[in-house]
């Protein structure tokens, strides 16, 4: 089953058990997904790997807002924040481990043949469309650094 298929069947069910929060979390994925979609050029069926990136998008803003949050002393909000960023989350691949990361991004380096910090960009580039996903860009740019430095 696609992943907008699933999170259509998700929304229902959390319709029916009455889960207020769930359904407003599945409701916003719908809604980027639904514009996504729509958008100028788009195809009329939005592919899986097009839907993990939004997931992983609304994860992240999720993520950040609730550290914002956080900062500002409202930890009523930012529990609430953390419950949607659990929900993207578990349509989300799991995350690569530390170990698998490394041994990821040096067959990335081995296989584009990057010696120095000026082959960086060809390895990210690689890198972040193979390890799409399962690792934030983030973590994949610090550890290409710390390898190729």
């Amino acid at each position: 089953m696609a992943i907008f298929d699933q999170i259509n069947e998700d929304i229902k069910a959390a319709m029916k058990a009455r889960e207020k929060e769930k359904l407003e979390a599945l409701r916003g994925i719908k809604k980027v997904m639904l514009e996504a979609q729509t958008a100028k050029g788009a195809g009329d069926v939005l592919a899986d790997d097009d839907a993990l990136k939004i997931i992983s998008k609304l994860a992240k803003q999720g993520y950040d807002s609730a550290n914002i949050y956080k900062e500002q002393g409202r930890e009523d909000l930012y529990e609430q924040e953390m419950k949607q960023v659990a929900i993207f989350e578990s349509y989300l691949p799991a995350k690569m481990s530390d170990e698998d990361l490394t041994a990821a991004v040096k067959a990335v380096i081995e296989q584009v043949g990057a010696s120095s910090m000026k082959d960086m960009g060809k390895v990210m580039g690689i890198a972040s469309k193979k390890l799409a996903g399962q690792a934030d860009g983030k973590d994949i740019a610090d550890k290409v650094k710390a390898l190729l430095a």
